[in-house]
């Protein structure tokens, strides 16, 4: 199962090999030979050898797909071996309430209320702050 709530791989993936193998397309001979050390870099619409940019845009990208996999997967591992990657299906079905103590999104015009004993509960009877030892949330 894969849970993508940030939108990392449309926003990263997607957009970066697009942008990518695009470049390949549009490189501009002039411009590329201004930044690139290697003569004839030109974009696969500027005829000649333009399909070689292309290609090598597209390795390119196979290449950071690979090397993402493996690095991603070995820090995945080496996490896995401290603590759990995904919590139980309990939790899970109860959702962020139960791990954190409160609900993602939870906005106070879609029916939330503002609770004083919960927003408030660091105030004494003086009404100042007590100071904070770490712990956020008394069970």
């Amino acid at each position: 199962k894969v849970d993508d709530t940030l939108g990392v791989f449309h926003t990263h993936a997607v957009a970066g090999f697009l942008g990518g193998t695009t470049t390949g397309l549009f490189a501009e001979p002039v411009l590329c030979s201004l930044f690139l050390p290697v003569s004839n870099s030109r974009g696969a619409f500027y005829r000649h050898s333009g399909g070689v940019q292309f290609l090598k845009q597209v390795v390119g990208a196979g290449f950071v797909v690979g090397w993402n996999l493996v690095a991603t997967s070995a820090i995945c591992l080496l996490i896995r071996l401290v603590i759990p990657l995904r919590m139980s299906e309990e939790q899970l079905a109860i959702g962020d309430d139960a791990v954190h103590g409160e609900e993602a999104y939870a906005l106070w015009g879609d029916g939330e209320k503002y609770d004083a004993s919960w927003h408030d509960r660091h105030l004494d009877d003086t009404q100042h702050r007590k100071i904070s030892t770490g712990v956020t949330l008394d069970v």
